[in-house]
């Protein structure tokens, strides 16, 4: 089964790993992102896609998208069976889906149709949604609005951010892309229209959503943190300084606590430091302050040597 890979984040690299391994599967080229400028020296970076695909001896083509150019010229040419997508983030044309065979297969990180877009385990986590999961579809002209093929269901644990949960549903999502393949191939698969019942758009974030506001619910402020973590982090400013916050838990305070007005924070006996916000204090248990490195919270508090009366903002 001659099969084209787009993807460019380290979710994509799990199913690239199985289709490689899947002896029926051929995966003949990999198309990901050109490097782009990452770390302290903003030096040019390739994508995890690319440094799989070499480490795995698949060839690879770096280009900015497929819809035209040298990407839609590659897909033309070896008229694959089938284009497996994963977190690639490019909308595809119908011209170019109407290539392959079999179709273009897209792995999502939702149950759809919750959660179409692109950011559906952030946003599964900011709303409180208690399960979520993987949907393997054939993607058509919408945005992730093609029938099912495969899904699979996993509870949000209380402690996954949108790291953990996204490494998880990569890692379930890879046999199920590989087992739908062989479906597909074998004229097994039973595509499922998507309903419009129960639609919800899963928008990209947007820097003003990782600004804390510490009138919000304690419980709400801390899925903010496991949305943003562990990467950008959730942001709030202490002494005019930014800080992040990666990760928090809920604090209720006792009736003999007097945490003070919203914002302010002290530090508890075990070292601590705890934020007011409404109903409740937020622990911060792990912090990024600006120019320095990740550092649990206990520790920037006894740095900071915070005073009475103080607040983040």
């Amino acid at each position: 089964m001659r099969t084209i890979f787009l993807g460019n984040d380290s979710w994509s690299v799990p199913t690239l790993e199985a289709l490689a391994s899947a002896e029926p599967v051929g995966v003949e080229l990999v198309i990901t992102n050109p490097p782009r400028p990452a770390g302290r020296g903003s030096r040019p970076t390739p994508t995890p896609v690319h440094d799989a695909a070499r480490r795995l001896d698949v060839e690879v083509m770096e280009v900015a998208g497929v819809r035209e150019g040298e990407g839609r010229a590659a897909i033309e040419r070896i008229e694959p069976d089938v284009v497996v997508v994963v977190a690639y983030g490019e909308i595809l044309t119908p011209d170019v889906l109407a290539v392959p065979r079999l179709g273009t297969v897209n792995l999502h990180f939702s149950l759809l149709p919750r959660w179409r877009g692109a950011a559906p385990v952030q946003r599964a986590i900011l709303e409180g949604d208690e399960t979520t999961g993987v949907s393997v579809m054939l993607l058509d002209a919408g945005l992730d609005t093609g029938p099912v093929l495969a899904s699979a269901e996993t509870a949000i644990r209380s402690d996954d951010d949108a790291g953990s949960l996204g490494d998880r549903l990569a890692s379930d999502g890879a046999g199920l892309v590989v087992d739908t393949l062989l479906a597909l191939d074998a004229g097994t698969a039973i595509p499922v229209a998507q309903t419009d019942d129960g639609v919800t758009i899963a928008g990209k974030l947007t820097s003003d959503e990782r600004i804390i506001d510490w009138s919000n619910r304690s419980d709400a402020i801390v899925r903010r943190v496991r949305a943003f973590a562990p990467s950008p982090g959730a942001t709030t400013t202490f002494r005019g300084a930014l800080l992040k916050i990666v990760r928090a838990s809920s604090w209720q305070a006792g009736d003999a606590s007097s945490p003070g007005e919203i914002g302010a924070v002290h530090v508890e006996p075990g070292g601590v430091p705890l934020v007011t916000a409404s109903g409740g204090e937020v622990a911060l248990l792990e912090v990024v302050p600006a120019g320095r490195a990740r550092m649990s919270g206990a520790d920037w508090a006894r740095g900071a040597r915070i005073e009475p009366g103080e607040r983040c903002r």
